[in-house]
This record gives C-alpha cells, structure tokens and sequence, in this order.
C-alpha cells in the first residue's frame, strides 16, 4: 500500500469514528442502532461495528439492548455534560455531613474510574478528588464496585490480565466475591497512603451505573466501618431507586 492510501485509511477510520460520537450524542437520549449508525456515518455495518465496541470499551459509548447512547468518557470531552441523577448531589451532601468525610459520585470509562461529582468535607484536613480524571479500576473502592458487578467474563479478565501472579489472582476474585456479597468496596490506603475510602453500587436499568462513597485521612476513618458501610450503603440505594423506577 502506498504512504498516501495509508494516510487516506486513517483519515477515513478518524472520520468514522468521530462521526459515530457525533451521531449518538445528537440522537440522545434514544440512541441509535448499528444500522442508523452505518447509515448516518455512510459506512458498511462491517465496518461501523468495530468502531463502535471500541468507542463502548474506552467508555464514550455505552451499548443496551442492540442501541448505542454516549458513555461516561464523553464527561472527559466536555466536562459538565454527563447526565447525573436529578438528586445526586442533594444525596452526596447528605452523605458527606453524616460521614464528615468527603463523599464521591464515580463512573466507570472503560478500564478507567472517573469522580464526577465531589462534596468536600468540611474538615480542614480532608481528602480532595480530582473531577472528570482517569483512574484505574483496582485498587480505587469506586473501580472495585465496578468490578465486582461487571459481566464476569469482563471482571475475570481484567483480573487475569492485571494480576498474573496466581495467588495474587485468587485474593482479587476473592475480595470481589465479598464485595458482591456485602455491596461496599474498600480502599484502604491502597491508592494513597494516608487516605482510606470505602463505596456501594449504584444500579440502574444498564446495571451499576455509579458508584457512591467516601474519603478520607486513615486516621479518622479507621474502625469506623461498621458506621460507615450502612450510610454508603443507604446513600446508594436513594439514588438508585429514581434510576430503576
């Protein structure tokens, strides 16, 4: 292939690709199915679709029932855009006056966590998140909600591609298993020493849509699990029910 039949096929793979973001996010909140897609982006089904389950695995689509709706990452493009639910934020400021801790909404983009709403403690020492940032899934409390609810052949991947060690493997599907019979995720200063965090699903028609919790200093976080876990764990449930509704 000569070098200007090589630039015109990445030229036309960029094309298609941001042609398929700009599809979906104008046809919100309905969504588009692969052939409106193909349609609208004038390209083969062939061809659209292997563009379209990399744009859901990197976390700019989401995919539900055979229709294609913007993903998390699209929040990384234009921060403020993501829809959030109506009392989120009502609920993260309850949540962080109950914990006096610093309470976070996350969202998974792909392989990646991101916070998407932060009320910050009232502390003078406290933890300070970063907005509409990419993280890893593990250790972050958010990413191992997510995680643990995920399709398991996704999770068991991610897993064995993170952690070759076999018994290391053994101790991250096991920490997953809890996490789905307990539905709180820990991070205990596994991010960052000194901070330990801890969260619960928040689920919606496609699944665990968000995840909620808090964090703060080890210092004062520490012991108080059986206090925290409940409050994560009913802030949770509050924003769940207008999702699943």
């Amino acid at each position: 292939m000569e070098p200007s039949e090589i630039r015109n096929a990445e030229h036309r793979t960029v094309s298609r690709a941001m042609g398929i973001l700009e599809a979906v996010v104008a046809n919100e909140p309905q969504g588009l199915r692969l052939g409106d897609l193909a349609e609208q982006v004038k390209a083969p089904k062939s061809s659209i679709h292997g563009l379209a389950k990399g744009l859901v695995a990197t976390g700019y689509l989401r995919e539900h029932q055979g229709r294609y709706y913007e993903g998390p990452g699209i929040a990384l493009l234009a921060p403020g855009r993501m829809r959030l639910p109506a009392n989120a934020h009502r609920i993260l400021e309850r949540l962080s006056l109950e914990a006096d801790e610093t309470a976070i909404l996350a969202a998974r983009v792909g392989e990646s966590v991101i916070n998407v709403d932060v009320v910050e403690s009232s502390q003078v020492i406290r933890a300070t998140p970063v907005l509409n940032q990419r993280r890893p899934l593990w250790p972050t409390s958010y990413g191992k909600i997510f995680l643990a609810f995920m399709d398991e052949a996704k999770s068991d991947a991610y897993v064995r591609r993170n952690f070759p060690d076999p018994e290391r493997q053994e101790a991250v599907m096991a920490e997953l298993a809890e996490i789905r019979k307990t539905g709180i995720a820990f991070n205990r200063a596994e991010s960052m020493p000194g901070l330990l965090g801890l969260s619960g699903p928040i689920i919606g028609e496609d699944g665990v849509t968000f995840a909620i919790g808090v964090v703060g200093p080890s210092e004062r976080m520490r012991g108080r699990d059986a206090e925290l876990m409940p409050i994560v764990a009913a802030a949770a449930a509050d924003i769940s029910i207008p999702l699943t509704a």
